[in-house]
């Protein structure tokens, strides 16, 4: 098993009143073998200082290397400098480079495409200003364009004029549709008039600009005439109420092999907080997030991207609403996805939160029931239960919405190949837990761990637990207790060595009585699960990079008589407790003299094109180092 070639040192959770003997004997334990074989081992890793960042995003890229996005790093400072990171680190030799970031991608979407890059879209435009601290009037501001001509894109920084003088700024470049012509019965015309919207601040600050009154305001710059007949602002208020975050509408493809992101087409509507879910045909569907307004897309903006043509599309047909960050599976139905009731935060308590079965033929929504503490489904997360083929999905923890102090011990799952599906109880966690993170390993066992009790940690309340989640017993066995406390913008993905990598944690506070801020949690963390010290591994020697849908392929590997099932796994990229790339799929095999052949399945609902680890697992539990495939 490869070792990090940093300074690793096994921590444990030991509280301060403990003697030194205590200790002491606690540390000889938890690095004790038998230990180790039952309960697995952290590892806690510092990278070095000048590629530091807080690592709101997190994906393992076919490389076998990780991409850990920052952005801005929930730091304002950093986004008034233009300052945001990227870092690219490889767990086997503990190298960190950092990555060129083009903007603040800071609570972005992520998902892998089928020729494995990661497709990244959204992020920051705007920080929040809480009402206290708002100096200047700003709202939402139509622009109206009633030329059949063209579209008109105007800069950043355009200048809207009340009709009483006062002066607005666009926060943003925005481009104007042009108006549509329509013919009707006797020659008739009409023309509708295309429009956007962008965010506006008033010039100067103070009261005097603040307006609860719908005017028409003038384009500054415009030339008289036409110009300034067809093209102007429409706002309904613009007021000194707090002003929210705001989301980008720009994309990017990071590529694996040159460690770059590449502009492509922006998408239509500007999303932070958004999901991307893979569909089974490769392209991309982005649901949600908050718009250039600070408000939750509405669902008749949701879009789609084609990877061949590298530009978005915007559904109609797919109207469906949901609060910020929703999970998302694609389902072994077709065109089907299983919204699991999870998500991260912004929207209405009672608008878009109950689980069900979304047909995208039809835009129809059947309700999934069953799902207790329904009203804390924030901040939970979900995940396949074992191999996608059994349509078994996991919800975990959670709390109420917002800052709500209330957090959930649930474990839920529910059979999507029931004829009406419905959630039962599993087994619950031994803490309320919100933000968890969930971990589907090669053994077909989930790792839970992160969380706290309370919202962002606060009172000290971080759990410091792990569990191992048994879908063949429905059971929880206990893990190692991690060291580092992780709750809000924390992430863990599996590595191509069956170990766990575990990242950031965002606390308000620092200390029991919420009276010091809390800081990012720049350290690592890495688990060894149990399965790793069974004794030596399978290994994948030989076999072809990439393999088709139905077909077979043999790999060569070590003691095929002892390998006793195969998984492919697909990378994660996770954030905010959302990882809907990650599924485990079995795949048959036989075994022959020199090594397995395998056969793929068909199923492209199972199996959504891309890249893949493929696992051998042994008869006693032990998987292989991963060998990257492609399925196309």
């Amino acid at each position: 098993m490869p070792l990090l070639a940093l300074t690793a040192v096994g921590l444990v959770n030991v509280p301060p009143v403990w003697s030194a003997v205590s200790r002491w004997r606690h540390e000889r334990l938890v690095n004790s073998m038998p230990y180790k074989t039952t309960h697995g081992f952290w590892q806690t890793i510092e990278l070095p200082k000048e590629v530091r960042l807080n690592a709101i995003h997190a994906a393992l890229l076919p490389s076998g290397r990780i991409l850990l996005i920052a952005g801005s790093g929930n730091k304002i400072d950093q986004f008034k400098a233009g300052t945001f990171k990227t870092v690219v680190f490889d767990p086997a030799t503990g190298a960190a480079t950092l990555v060129p970031t083009p903007t603040d991608l800071f609570c972005s979407g992520h998902t892998f495409l089928p020729d494995g890059k990661l497709l990244v879209a959204g992020g920051t435009l705007r920080y929040e200003v809480l009402e206290p601290e708002v100096t200047h009037a700003g709202g939402s501001m139509t622009v109206k364009n009633e030329s059949p001509d063209g579209p008109r894109s105007f800069p950043k920084g355009t200048v809207f004029v009340a009709a009483n003088g006062l002066r607005y700024t666009a926060g943003d470049a925005f481009t104007v549709p042009s108006a549509t012509k329509t013919v009707r019965g006797k020659g008739k015309v009409t023309v509708t008039a295309g429009a956007t919207t962008v965010w506006v601040d008033a010039a100067g600050g103070g009261d005097r600009y603040a307006t609860s009154t719908r005017g028409q305001y003038r384009i500054e710059g415009l030339p008289p005439g036409a110009d300034q007949r067809n093209l102007y602002g429409l706002a309904e208020k613009i007021t000194m109420a707090k002003q929210d975050y705001q989301g980008r509408k720009e994309t990017y493809e990071f590529d694996p092999v040159t460690e770059r992101y590449q502009r492509v087409a922006d998408m239509h509507e500007k999303r932070w907080y958004p999901t991307l879910t893979g569909l089974s045909d490769g392209s991309v569907l982005a649901v949600s997030g908050l718009d250039g307004a600070g408000q939750v897309v509405d669902g008749s903006q949701n879009e789609i991207y084609d990877p061949a043509t590298k530009k978005w599309t915007v559904r109609k047909d797919l109207n469906r609403y949901f609060p910020t960050y929703p999970t998302l599976f694609q389902t072994a139905e077709p065109g089907v996805l299983f919204y699991t009731g999870s998500n991260s935060g912004y929207g209405p308590e009672d608008k878009g939160r109950d689980p069900g079965l979304w047909d995208l033929s039809d835009n129809s929504f059947r309700p999934v029931p069953g799902i207790r503490a329904a009203d804390q489904l924030e901040t939970s997360m979900s995940a396949w239960a074992g191999p996608v083929q059994n349509q078994t999905v996991m919800v975990v923890g959670g709390g109420g919405v917002g800052e709500s102090r209330k957090s959930t011990r649930r474990i839920d799952l529910v059979d999507l190949t029931e004829r009406e599906p419905r959630f039962r109880p599993g087994p619950d966690l031994p803490e309320g837990t919100r933000y968890p993170n969930l971990v589907t390993l090669p053994d077909d066992t989930t790792l839970i761990t992160n969380g706290a009790r309370d919202y962002r940690g606060r009172g000290a309340t971080d759990n410091h637990i792990a569990r191992i989640y048994h879908p063949d017993t429905n059971t929880l066995a206990e893990a190692a207790d991690p060291a580092v406390g992780r709750n809000y913008h924390s992430a863990a993905l599996l590595l191509p060595d069956g170990r766990v990598l575990t990242v950031g944690s965002d606390p308000l506070y620092a200390d029991r009585k919420n009276t010091i801020s809390g800081s990012f949690e720049q350290r690592l963390e890495v688990y060894t699960p149990p399965y790793l010290y069974r004794g030596e591994r399978p290994a994948i020697t030989e076999g072809p990079a990439a393999v088709g849908y139905g077909r077979q392929a043999t790999f060569a590997t070590s003691a095929p008589a002892d390998i006793a099932s195969v998984r492919l796994i697909r990378p994660s990229a996770a954030t905010h407790m959302l990882n809907v790339d990650q599924r485990s799929v079995g795949v048959n095999f036989t075994r022959q003299a020199q090594g397995i052949t395998v056969t793929v399945p068909a199923e492209r609902t199972l199996l959504p094109p891309g890249p893949y680890m493929l696992f051998a697992i042994d008869r006693s539990g032990v998987p292989s180092i991963a060998r990257w495939v492609t399925v196309s």
